[in-house]
């Protein structure tokens, strides 16, 4: 283990798309919704993350709301290490300030950045990756992971590839927005396009600088913090400060202003688990290709996904399936999700519908 690398895990989502099973207080990233049915997907991204970096540098960026759930999930990292964001910014603000907080323990130290609720099917594969884009990374020119697309995706964002470098990286020539079906075809095609997933490696010094040069106002505002930190008083300053600060992604606000900026080629099984759809995917299917809990009936059915998450599921209740094909069957205390695959993503209007009815007492 390299004694300057650190990680930043962010675990601030609400999972909206996992509605009945992801709430707000316990939302998608504590669930075990990747193929490990006893793991939830932050505790799978810990596990790999710990392979290559010890315990303590390991630090999770969420919600207040969420920080006792998550200290939970996993207990083997020290208390110090929760960053408790007091209102959602997005990720710019986010890793800002969890760059500062590590600059502050080891002023050398490489960063990575990665998501809470993503699936590495290949870990040796992962683990390579990361340690590779880390390498690159402290040599001082921040990097991303670039997917090896497996088909032409309208749900990802993309980043052009330019020329090798002697790294065994390549330059950036430029992040593509979610393109429609015919663009994702074409890129795809061409070979010069890879799935941009979010992951992200610096020098801590060199991401400081890159947002005090695009993002001076966030930059001011992570100084402020440093200096309350040293006075004692860093609580207290973030509840005033972080409210205060743009909600801009690290993408739109740094990555795309950088230059040179480099990417690594990976292929180890990636997904961002979107969707319930996403969740069949994942899952073991038994010879009809559903997948669904010990107990469950399914007659005449066919690929469907059903999932049972009431909290005591050993009642006697039974969830039974005939004749039906394609469905995502969701059961919880107090709600029941019933939906074709195929419109998956549509269950946050479900989300908008409950807001709009004020019934937050299920979200």
């Amino acid at each position: 283990m390299d004694p300057h690398w650190y990680a930043i895990v962010m675990a601030g989502g609400a999972g909206t798309r996992f509605w009945p099973a992801s709430r707000r207080l316990r939302p998608k990233q504590l669930l075990p919704l990747g193929p490990r049915a006893d793991e939830s997907l932050i505790h799978s991204t810990v596990r790999r993350l710990r392979q290559r970096l010890a315990a303590d540098h390991i630090l999770i960026a969420t919600g207040a709301h969420l920080v006792d759930a998550t200290r939970a999930e996993l207990p083997e990292l020290p208390a110090g290490n929760f960053l408790a964001e007091p209102v959602p910014r997005n990720t710019a603000p986010c890793i800002a300030w969890a760059n500062a907080v590590i600059r502050r323990r080891d002023p050398q130290a490489v960063v990575a950045v990665l998501s809470a609720d993503h699936v590495a099917l290949d870990e040796p594969a992962f683990q390579a990756a990361i340690e590779h884009a880390m390498n690159v990374a402290a040599a001082g020119i921040v990097t991303t992971l670039g997917i090896v697309p497996t088909r032409p995706e309208t749900g990802y964002g993309y980043i052009e590839v330019g020329a090798d470098r002697p790294d065994g990286a390549c330059d950036v020539v430029r992040f593509v927005e979610k393109p429609d079906a015919s663009t994702a075809r074409s890129m795809v095609a061409s070979g010069r396009f890879l799935w941009n997933a979010g992951f992200f490696f610096f020098r801590s010094a060199v991401m400081a600088d890159a947002v005090d040069r695009h993002l001076p106002a966030l930059g001011r505002g992570v100084r402020e913090l440093d200096r309350a930190a040293a006075a004692g008083s860093e609580q207290d300053a973030l509840a005033r400060l972080f409210p205060s600060f743009d909600a801009v992604s690290i993408d739109v606000g740094v990555m795309e202003k950088l230059a040179p900026l480099a990417v690594v080629r990976a292929s180890f099984g990636w997904s961002d688990v979107g969707s319930w759809q996403t969740a069949w995917e994942l899952a073991p299917h038994d010879a009809q290709e559903n997948a669904s809990p010990d107990g469950a009936i399914l007659v005449d059915s066919r690929r469907n996904i059903v999932a049972n998450w009431s909290s005591s599921p050993a009642s006697g209740k039974v969830i039974a399936l005939v004749g039906v094909e394609d469905l995502v069957v969701v059961e919880t205390d107090d709600a029941l999700l019933v939906m074709p695959r195929a419109r998956s993503q549509e269950v946050r209007k479900v989300v908008e519908e409950l807001q709009r009815r004020h019934q937050s007492e299920r979200l």
